[in-house]
């Protein structure tokens, strides 16, 4: 399964595109983060790491984890 990680040096979102059913919950939640019209479209560095934790969590379709840095 292929998946793409994004950091804010805190913790990664890892985001899986065979899952995604683009429900939209990422970019109504936290549209500064994400924008599917930019490359890369996950700028996990525009919200706190428990913002993007609580949002992830939201995720339908479990397209988005969290991993924490080590």
């Amino acid at each position: 399964m292929e998946h793409k990680e994004y950091t804010n040096g805190e913790v990664n979102i890892i985001w899986k595109p065979e899952k995604c059913t683009h429900s939209g919950m990422c970019v109504k939640t936290l549209p500064k983060v994400y924008n599917p019209k930019e490359k890369p479209w996950v700028k996990p560095e525009h919200a706190t790491s428990q913002e993007l934790i609580d949002q992830v969590a939201k995720c339908p379709s479990g397209a988005l984890s969290i991993k924490k840095e080590e």
